[in-house]
Parts: structure tokens; C-alpha cells; sequence
């Protein structure tokens, strides 16, 4: 399948998932209830750890949990690891092969932890290596830039939430998160018709805050990715903190600012940069007052729930930096440098 192929493919993908892996989720959510653990000790490497931020986020406003990314050089390169045994130790990853995450599982399980992994390979050396599996069951993502793979792995981090909350609304938003995904592709004819003005663009910053600081990281590397362009993420909150100096009239901002609980504070940060810098605003939003503020307004459907947000917002990102990438004359399928599977050390 091409790049755009799968981008497409991702509400068949979340229904897929939605159906096919709900019980064993729930099942898994019912069996970590009974475990004895204090936090979570989470490892991902690239668009993963992306899906991390978001676990982070979401298993500790919605469970309660104490979520601490891992530095997985701790346990391979140094190999001094920290006290895992209150733990439950997760690791994301797609192919399940590098060997500095996998390490991270092994001492967790070596030291007693409970250990769990997130991944499409059940037989991958990662899966083998947890005590628990989730399977995103994408099947075979052929193209260098994760696109379904990473819905996949926000919307299994999602049912896990709603299963250990043991809340049936929840579990009923999610059935609708295909359609809700199926309606932010219909902005592809939108996003490909403005991107060409960004062609030139050679550097950006993404915002995002709560739920959607995992956003602005995964569109801040899925730009780097495929479209060469340095893009810088943050946080709303740490942009005035320093890096809200660099700043100019026509600077390009990528923000994600759906309905919510941060809501007040992500307007009040665009409303700033477009009136004070004249900053060049692309917004993914589903709040009429958000998106007034762009040059470049992207609207997700209004019905889509703030903690699944990301899962949905990610989707006009990923059109935006494919579009871009074309507009730029960059062969979307092998971006330079990489390769669809990364082992570190």
C-alpha cells in the first residue's frame, strides 16, 4: 500500500481494532486490576513514544496512574536501570524489534514488574519478552512514515484506559471514533489545495497542550519525516517559557486546538501570536472561535471527545504533511535516510 493508501485505510483499521481485540483488551484491563503496581514505566522509541505521551496524559487524568517515560539507554547502553518493582512497565513499538526497548521489558519482568507490550507482531522478540500483549492488528504498514499504525496504537492505549475505569460512556465514544476519523479525511481536498502556499517553508513550531502535546510531537516528526522541514513541538504552556521569541510576522505555527479543557488557554496563545507576530496559523480545531484565528483552518468533526482527540486530529496532519511533501517534489515512499524498522541500542 502507498503512504496515502494507508492514511486512508484508517477508520477500516480502528474498526477492525474496535471489534476484534475489544474483549481481550478488557480481559487484559480486568487482569492489570488485580496486579500490585504504584506507576507506569513507559518505552517507545519515534512515533511510539508519541503514542506514549499520550498514555501519559490519558492514564493519568482518566486512572489515576503516574506515567514516567523511560530512557531505554539506561538499561542497554549503561545498563544501570532503575527500581521497577512497584512498575507496571509498557513498551510501545510497531515491529516490536529494537533491542534498547525490548531490554527495558526484560528488566522489568528480571525484577518482578508487571510488563506489557503494544505492538503489531505478537511473535515479535518484544511480545515474547511481556508477560501481557496488546495486538494493534493493523496488518502489514508498508510505507517508512507510521500513519495507521500510531491510531492504532492511541486507540489501544484508549480501550485500556475505559476497560481499567470500567467506563461504559467511554466505551461507547469509541465506537464512534472510526466515523469520526473517516470524517477528518473528507479535508483532504481542502488540505491538498492550501499546502502549495507552504512550499518554501523550511521551518515551523507545532503547539499543542493536554491530550494533544502527543499531537504537535507526532505532526512536528511526521514533517521532519516527509517534508524536510524543521519543525520544533511544545507544549502551549512551555512556548512562552523562552521559545515564543522567536517569533515573526509570517512565521508558520501549527496548532491543535479542539474543544476541551485546555480550550481557553490554546485561544488565548494563537490570539496572541496571530495579533502580536503575525504568525501564519494552521489550526486543526472543531470550535469556530479557534479556527477564525488561521490562515489555514482544518476542522475535525464537532462531536469528537476530548481525550479521543488526538486519534482524530493526527488525521488532517498527516494529510498536511504528505500534501506538502508532494507539493515539495519528495518521493513520500522513500524519505531520505530511513527505513520502515529502526533497532537502537
Amino acid at each position: 500500500m502507498s503512504l496515502r493508501s494507508e492514511i486512508l485505510d484508517q477508520p477500516r483499521v480502528l474498526s477492525q481494532l474496535l471489534s476484534s481485540r475489544l474483549e481481550d483488551i478488557l480481559c487484559l484491563a480486568r487482569d492489570l486490576s488485580r496486579k500490585d503496581f504504584e506507576f507506569v514505566f513507559l518505552a517507545a522509541r519515534g512515533t511510539s513514544d508519541n503514542a506514549g505521551l499520550y498514555a501519559k496524559y490519558l492514564w493519568g487524568i482518566h486512572n489515576q496512574l503516574p506515567v514516567a517515560l523511560a530512557a531505554p539507554s539506561m538499561f542497554s547502553v549503561y545498563q544501570s536501570p532503575p527500581n521497577l518493582r512497584r512498575a507496571l512497565v509498557v513498551a510501545i513499538s510497531q515491529s516490536g524489534q529494537s533491542p534498547d526497548i525490548i531490554a527495558v521489558v526484560q528488566e522489568g519482568r528480571r525484577q518482578g514488574a508487571v510488563t506489557m507490550a503494544v505492538t503489531d507482531d505478537v511473535g515479535s522478540p518484544l511480545a515474547l519478552a511481556a508477560e501481557f500483549v496488546i495486538d494493534t492488528d493493523t496488518g502489514t504498514e508498508k510505507s517508512v512514515a507510521a500513519t495507521k499504525t500510531y491510531t492504532a496504537q492511541l486507540t489501544a492505549i484508549a480501550l485500556l484506559s475505559a476497560g481499567m475505569e470500567g467506563s461504559a460512556e467511554r466505551l461507547k465514544q469509541l465506537e464512534c471514533l472510526p466515523d469520526l476519523v473517516a470524517g477528518a479525511l473528507r479535508l483532504e481536498a481542502q488540505i491538498e489545495g492550501a499546502v502549495p502556499r507552504y512550499r518554501e517553508m523550511r521551518q515551523c513550531v507545532a503547539l499543542g497542550r493536554g491530550f494533544n502535546y502527543a499531537t504537535a510531537h507526532e505532526w512536528s516528526l511526521k514533517m521532519k519525516e516527509l517534508t524536510y522541514v524543521v519543525a520544533a513541538p511544545y507544549s502551549a504552556a512551555d512556548f512562552r517559557h523562552g521559545p515564543l521569541a522567536i517569533l515573526e510576522s509570517a512565521f508558520p505555527v501549527l496548532a491543535v486546538a479542539p474543544d476541551g479543557a485546555v480550550l481557553a488557554d490554546m485561544l488565548e496563545i494563537l490570539q496572541g501570536v496571530s495579533t502580536s507576530f503575525g504568525a501564519d496559523l494552521t489550526i486543526i480545531s472543531n470550535v469556530e472561535q479557534a479556527l477564525q484565528l488561521a490562515t489555514t483552518p482544518l476542522r475535525i468533526p464537532l462531536d469528537t471527545p476530548e481525550w479521543l482527540s488526538p486519534i482524530v486530529a493526527i488525521v488532517p496532519a498527516q494529510l498536511f504533511c504528505y500534501h506538502l511533501a508532494l507539493a515539495k517534489g519528495i518521493d513520500v515512499e522513500h524519505p531520505r535516510g530511513l527505513q520502515k524498522v529502526t533497532r537502537t541500542w
